[in-house]
């Protein structure tokens, strides 16, 4: 009894918890992590027969969308493949899972994130990580050498995700990809051009492209003395700048990867530079980075990149930036990254920010990446032929969650349905003459709607209609009947007005076309 005192005793204490934060106005992911505890603490308790009580939660990591969530999420997808069609994209889909084989050894350090299925006693599998890999998998056992294509799909994490952040363990990825043998830097060029289109016309706020090249960066690690096997994990120490200190990542390589201070110091004078085609020019110059073959020929293709960029027209936003290092194994060449700028997102005096100077913007984390992997196709190929490859991935998640955070700061309400109009009745005994005129609407491929009750009363349905943001009303009386015309009505302005039957799909038309 003693043990059942003592979950009583957790349960009042999570309660004050949850209590607190909701009084505090935490965020909804917080309040739903404690009360999801909270949860697990009733259902020790038992029901009073003494049953295990069964509870109601999502799985760590993910999350349900509801109506006005899956209106935001159409409308960013709609955006989305509208400019991948624009740019002569055709799409694919793969299975969810793959053969274990299939991924492993493919990501690196994060390989560790991979979900392996449980074995039953047939072939070993895993949870998609990304759908990159699947696509070269796609390439090598259809023998396709060249194919422009997007891919949105949902991929698997083990990670311990920071919900509020847009990070979770099942969340969509959003691919565009062009394979095949071309010219340099041409598809690399369009692939940029794509994110800045995108993320232009989501309205997000100001962003920054930053654009690197894996040959660059391993240049840079053999002239500043980085043995070649520790050039991958390096590299992946590296691409924590974003999130940590210089003086953090120098900590980690030398002190845990195991690199010399002097190397590490070369690298810190290095990762430090941002520049355009001016910079990458200037390190052509540079007396160690000279000495690199694999780096003048990434400085080489990073200067015919922004030629390419000036005539797309997105250098304004587009920075080469020598920190950028993408943790995955599979890229060979050009690698880039979008982050959201947003100047004043933290409270802190701007000067304060980690001795930042003023003017400087808060980078809100990234929204998309990719690069160029020429040998991925290649190490899935039974003869080793390669098919260089250059990608994007839209980082939709993260777009979701800046799009409902803007929703909900502003009064503007989401609709989630499309209905045009309502059919309605004033009086009794109407339900006949309402489901033959919906059916005539719904023929005419009129969005329409009607109401679930014999005798609704007027009130209630041109509420429902203002609840849900349906624009037109037809209402069906006696007199309407005799004189062979609907009432229409206008929810906004309550203007009504009597149109004949014969007219009333085009005017319908007319009046949906024009809002």
């Amino acid at each position: 009894m003693e043990d059942k005192a003592q979950i009583q005793e957790a349960i009042k204490t999570q309660g004050e918890v949850v209590r607190k934060l909701k009084s505090e106005k935490a965020s909804k992911e917080q309040i739903d992590e404690e009360v999801a505890k909270l949860l697990q603490l009733k259902a020790r308790l038992g029901g009073d027969d003494g049953k295990h009580q069964f509870v109601l939660k999502t799985a760590k990591g993910t999350r349900d969308y509801n109506p006005k969530q899956m209106a935001i999420r159409e409308k960013v997808f709609k955006t989305i493949i509208s400019c991948f069609k624009r740019h002569g994209a055709e799409t694919i889909d793969t299975p969810v899972f793959e053969l274990k084989e299939t991924l492993t050894g493919k990501y690196g350090e994060d390989s560790k994130l991979i979900y392996d299925l449980k074995d039953q006693g047939g072939e070993l599998l895993s949870l998609r990580y990304d759908l990159t890999v699947p696509f070269a998998r796609y390439l090598a056992m259809n023998k396709i050498t060249n194919i422009k294509r997007y891919h949105i799909a949902k991929v698997y994490r083990r990670d311990n995700p920071a919900m509020t952040r847009g990070r979770y363990r099942e969340f969509y990825q959003c691919d565009f990809d062009i394979a095949g043998q071309y010219d340099g830097m041409i598809p690399d060029a369009e692939c940029l051009k794509i994110v800045y289109e995108i993320l232009s016309e989501l309205n997000l706020g100001d962003f920054r492209i930053k654009v690197n090249d894996r040959r660059i960066l391993d240049g840079m690690f053999a002239v500043c003395g980085v043995p070649d096997d520790k050039f991958r994990t390096i590299c992946s120490t590296v691409d924590k700048l974003d999130k940590m200190s210089w003086e953090d990542v120098k900590k980690e390589m030398v002190n845990e990867k195991g690199l010399s201070e002097e190397a590490a110091d070369q690298i810190g004078e290095y990762v430090s530079m941002q520049g355009g085609m001016d910079l990458a020019e200037r390190l052509l110059q540079d007396q160690k980075m000279s000495q690199s073959k694999q780096a003048c020929a990434g400085l080489s293709d990073i200067k015919l990149l922004f030629s390419y960029l000036q005539l797309f027209q997105v250098t304004d936003k587009v920075v080469f930036d020598l920190s950028l290092a993408r943790g995955l194994d599979y890229y060979t060449g050009i690698i880039y990254e979008a982050v959201l700028t947003q100047a004043g997102v933290a409270p802190v005096p701007a000067e304060a920010q980690n001795g930042a100077p003023a003017e400087e913007s808060v980078s809100v984390g990234s929204v998309a990446g990719g690069g160029r992997y020429d040998g991925l196709v290649g190490m899935f190929d039974p003869k080793g032929r390669k098919v260089p490859c250059v990608g994007v991935s839209i980082g939709i998640e993260r777009i979701f969650s800046i799009m409902e955070q803007k929703a909900e700061a502003s009064a503007e309400k989401v609709r989630t349905t499309e209905v045009q109009i309502m059919v309605a009745s004033a009086q009794k005994n109407l339900l006949e003459e309402r489901l033959k005129l919906v059916t005539e609407l719904w023929n005419a491929g009129i969005k329409a709607e009607v109401m679930y009750k014999k005798n609704p009363k007027l009130l209630s349905q041109l509420q429902h209609c203002e609840e849900s943001g349906i624009p037109l009303v037809a209402i069906l009386g006696e007199q309407e009947l005799k004189d062979g015309v609907v009432k229409l009505r206008v929810v906004a302005t309550r203007e009504e007005v009597d149109i004949s039957r014969a007219d009333l799909i085009g005017e319908i038309r007319r009046r949906t076309s024009e809002a």
